[in-house]
């Protein structure tokens, strides 16, 4: 029987498949693909028969390495197993990506960078091989630490989403901001900058837009806030509609804590949020993890006015989970933990393996537990993980 969807996640530059029973929230490990480069990020063609990887030999964090070879390389999956094949050249890129999708005619993919900070256009061909650069004829506001772009639900708009940067040590803190961008015909033009209070604690990550209403779900990361933004012409009003608190104990923060991605579900009921801690601390020698929140933030949406109300937190029974995608039926929901972490066990420590955990998600859209699969990552990282329906 063909699969309706698959799974698939990276350990630096290998892209492993896995095949989902939805029923029983379980994964079964596939085959792998090397991509030219660790894996940064990925989106589907909405054909399902295309899978798209930015790639890199650069590193994550402000101080992280900018590395020398970055690609955006094209993926053929196979309608009935999902497995992967190189489908034509990658393109070379001028930076490390951190994140790439495509517009909502799948003619362009626009990728974002974050030092320097911007965002870059390529066609898509027809045979669904990535194209030539789209050359921008205007000169963009790209921000400072770019971190996803997203095109708007009209496909008339792009948002750059610029996180900044917290202050740390001498070094004074870089504003963050929401950069609303026109787009047509592959090109990109200044429209509108969304930064409250000159962007000064403000530092997003990455949004969602809801299926139905006019409106956009943003995680910040550095306040480990989820806020919400009305699209109105073409743009994001000034002001947010919404904004809640993403932690179970938002007064007791361990280490450093750090809001990841988001999804809102496929039914526009319900949006999560990912809470990250892994933080190190010196014990007898070892570095060890301090505590924090590593779960999934759940939020039931108010049909009418896309008001989120936090509902639970679920444990993703790991440490850091960067990514995390619900299947298409809105029924499973995978969580990726990025590295092995030592944690305190008594007047010891033991180590806790990067995982992939498997929730049941439930009509009232909270979280079940079912599996936790250890990932050996060795001296990699788990960095990307998603869902893709196949064609």
């Amino acid at each position: 029987m063909p699969h309706k969807a698959v799974f698939y996640a990276s350990v630096g530059p290998a892209l492993t498949l896995y095949h989902l029973d939805v029923d029983k929230a379980a994964l079964s490990r596939q085959g792998t693909v090397p991509l030219p480069a660790n894996v940064q990020y990925a989106w589907p063609h909405p054909s399902g028969h295309f899978l798209y990887v930015a790639s890199s030999s650069g590193g994550p964090g402000s101080a992280g390495a900018k590395g020398a070879d970055h690609y955006l390389s094209a993926l053929r999956v196979d309608p009935a197993s999902g497995e992967l094949k190189v489908h034509g050249p990658s393109a070379k890129l001028h930076a490390r990506p951190i994140h790439m999708s495509l517009d909502r005619a799948s003619a362009y993919a626009l990728t974002a960078y974050n030092n320097p900070s911007g965002v870059s256009v390529h066609r898509i061909s027809a045979d669904g091989t990535v194209g030539d650069e789209v050359k921008q004829d205007a000169a963009l506001d790209g921000g400072i630490y770019g971190h996803q772009i997203r095109v708007t639900p009209d496909n008339k708009g792009a948002i750059l989403v610029t996180r900044g940067n917290a202050a740390a040590g001498s070094k004074p803190e870089d504003p963050g901001a929401l950069k609303v961008y026109g787009f047509k015909d592959g090109q990109l033009t200044n429209r509108a900058s969304t930064a409250p209070n000159g962007g000064y604690g403000f530092g997003p990550r990455h949004l969602d837009f809801h299926p139905s209403l006019p409106l956009a779900y943003v995680s910040l990361e550095t306040q480990n806030k989820l806020v919400v933004y009305r699209l109105a012409n073409g743009t994001l009003e000034p002001q947010a509609a919404f904004t809640r608190e993403t932690l179970a104990e938002p007064g007791k923060i361990r280490g450093r804590q750090a809001a990841s991605t988001l999804h809102v579900h496929p039914n526009g009921r319900f949006v999560y949020v990912g809470n990250r801690a892994s933080d190190t601390v010196e014990f007898e020698g070892r570095k060890v993890f301090p505590g924090g929140e590593n779960s999934i933030a759940v939020y039931a949406i108010d049909p009418s006015t896309g008001e989120p109300t936090l509902i639970q937190h679920a444990d993703v029974h790991g440490i850091h989970p960067r990514t995390f995608s619900l299947d298409p039926s809105g029924r499973m929901l995978v969580s990726a933990q990025i590295r092995p972490m030592l944690v305190r066990d008594g007047a010891g420590e033991k180590s806790v393996p990067a995982n992939l955990t498997t929730f049941r998600v439930g009509d009232d859209g909270k979280l079940t537990f079912v599996n936790a699969y250890e990932v050996d990552t060795g001296d990699a990282m788990q960095f990307w993980s998603g869902m893709v329906a196949l064609g």
